[in-house]
């Protein structure tokens, strides 16, 4: 059972954890490179995203990351990169794992788009 909050001070409900979203979620497919360390040695992996906001990512990776992993991930597209951290454990999938990402530098225009605005929700 999906649990509801009532925001009649917004309008409408949301989904209990929706409110500490600092930005919305965009579905979107962007090929990404993922560099990070094991026992000091140098892991390059390759992945894309799954959803993208504008505070990070959850990506789609060939292996698991662990919680607070620090991470540099690139932008396939546009060649940047942002140093990252892992914000929870990886999640199996049949895909591979999905690896939720923060940035832990201001990277406003990292995915190049346009974000909804805050208040936007999907129609119902």
């Amino acid at each position: 059972m999906t649990r509801t909050k009532d925001r009649s001070d917004r309008g409408g409900t949301f989904l209990l954890g929706e409110e500490r979203r600092r930005s919305q979620r965009v579905v979107l497919c962007v090929g990404v490179t993922v560099r990070f360390q094991i026992s000091g040695q140098n892991v390059t992996v390759s992945g894309h995203t799954v959803s993208v906001n504008d505070h990070g990512a959850m990506l789609l990776c060939p292996r698991p990351l662990e919680s607070g992993q620090q991470l540099t991930i690139r932008n396939d597209a546009t060649r940047n990169e942002v140093p990252c951290r892992v914000t929870r454990a990886s999640c199996d999938s049949s895909q591979g794992f999905l690896v939720p990402i923060e940035f832990t530098e201001a990277a406003a225009d990292f995915w190049q788009i346009s974000f909804p605005p805050t208040d936007w929700k999907p129609v119902e």
